[in-house]
């Protein structure tokens, strides 16, 4: 099919949350917005990240939790996962969210569009041999994972396919050591999977604190995951029985035989096919080169957010959520904005979770901050006796000329709602006295905070 439509004041190219976000906010201001998507519209963390796993780790949650509380009041018996029926209590979730978000896109007057786009001039946009013209666009088409080069690639599935499987397996092995990799093995381990990360760097999930990663690596190992550091996968192939895993360490090849190999090496811009070229935007290896406004540097009538954008925000989808905001005020308004990351906590969701927000300990002390480092291991406090974690800790960095915090790391139970409460005395500039003024609660894990500091 061919034809020209009409012209849009705002074309986006990517309904998840970034594009869905700014898709609104400008239609409510009465410009003519389009919207495209080649996938269900909800994007990755609604459909196939973030929500979905979240759930699946309830599941994982109740089988450690009564495994913690053995001896302590609590018989597992015949406690398992049922893992058809944990999918299919997923899918009560995930399955309404694309023609959810589409209604509410289309009730604020967004034109909505299903298929494949392609720039092919500055200010026009091809979609399914349809042309359309916009005075801007928005880019925020996510991400994808990060292209693997040795043999037998194909035969690793992603955490799309991951978060669908409609059985597990007795054997999977997970490739790289990020958040994927620990948290789907978390989940599957405790559905009575064998499973085994694979993970090129001496120290997985580099990001956050090398104290907290080192218990949080004990703790998988404690749960059945056996962790390979400083390994490589050289190979993949199939076998009568399943998959054989080819790993290499210090020169030494291991052979590993597996039914899955699940891809959580990392995730990459997804571009490919915009034909990017034709409307003169530049890109690089972490997607389209924005200014600190989210505007082109290249293309002033092209903005891009989220995964799709070169910013320092983490890959994160209420960063997202927020990188969309901010582009759509500025579009709407002329404006320059730049988005403010400070305060933003990330988490990775293991069994118990890990948690950052801020700096790490090193980074304090290059940019020669005056830092005392409080390091608590809370494994023996209430909050976690209560509950039979034994492995837990916090590691709060403060700055000792402001007596403001730079960064809090947290292992532990709970410890997710309470980063948050780090991650807002950051943005806001508290002190740890104003904070320890604070009343809480009690007995709560919230309770603790004081203590931590």
């Amino acid at each position: 099919m061919s034809g020209i439509s009409g012209e849009f004041d705002l074309f986006v190219i990517g309904a998840g949350m970034a594009g869905s976000t700014a898709a609104n906010r400008c239609a409510a201001k009465g410009w003519r917005v389009g919207i495209v998507d080649a996938l269900p519209y909800g994007g990755t963390c609604a459909l196939r990240g973030c929500d979905p796993k979240k759930i699946l780790r309830r599941g994982a949650e109740v089988i450690d939790a009564a495994h913690l509380m053995q001896g302590k009041g609590i018989s597992e018996n015949e406690l398992a996962i049922d893992w058809p029926a944990l999918m299919r209590h997923k899918r009560g979730f995930t399955d309404a969210v694309p023609q959810g978000m589409e209604d509410e896109l289309v009730r604020n007057g967004v034109t909505t569009f299903h298929g494949t786009a392609r720039f092919t001039g500055p200010q026009k946009l091809e979609v399914d041999g349809v042309q359309h013209q916009s005075k801007r666009f928005l880019i925020a088409t996510g991400a994808k994972p990060r292209p693997l080069v040795f043999p037998g690639q194909d035969h690793l599935i992603d955490s799309t396919n991951f978060l669908n499987l409609d059985a597990l397996p007795d054997r999977i092995v997970f490739v790289g050591g990020g958040f994927v990799s620990f948290e789907f093995a978390h989940i599957a381990a405790r559905a009575g999977v064998d499973c085994v990360i694979i993970d090129h760097g001496d120290r997985p999930l580099r990001a956050f604190d090398p104290d907290l990663v080192d218990l949080v690596v004990r703790r998988t190992e404690q749960a059945g995951i056996r962790v390979h550091r400083s390994s490589s996968v050289s190979g993949v192939t199939r076998t009568a029985t399943g998959l054989q895993v080819a790993a290499e360490q210090a020169g030494i090849t291991t052979t590993i035989e597996t039914d899955l190999v699940v891809h959580g090496a990392g995730r990459v811009p997804d571009l490919d096919g915009l034909n990017l070229a034709a409307a003169g935007i530049a890109w690089g290896p972490r997607g389209v080169d924005v200014f600190g406004h989210l505007q082109s540097r290249s293309n002033p009538a092209v903005f891009a957010a989220g995964d799709a954008a070169d910013t320092r925000g983490e890959r994160l989808t209420p960063v997202a959520v927020f990188e969309g905001k901010v582009a759509a005020s500025n579009m709407l308004k002329g404006t320059t904005t730049v988005p403010d990351y400070t305060g933003t906590p990330t988490t990775v969701f293991t069994i118990p979770e890990l948690n950052r927000v801020g700096m790490l300990e090193h980074e304090a002390r290059r940019d020669g901050r005056d830092v005392t480092v409080r390091y608590n291991d809370t494994s023996g406090w209430y909050a976690n006796y209560r509950v039979g974690e034994t492995t837990a800790a916090t590691k709060i960095i403060i700055d000792n000329t402001t007596d403001q915090i730079l960064g809090a790391h947290l292992l532990g139970p709970g410890y997710a709602e309470l980063v948050n409460i780090f991650g807002l005395a950051i943005k806001l500039g508290l002190t740890t006295r104003q904070l320890k003024t604070m009343t809480t609660t009690y007995p709560s894990v919230g309770s603790d905070l004081g203590s931590m500091l």
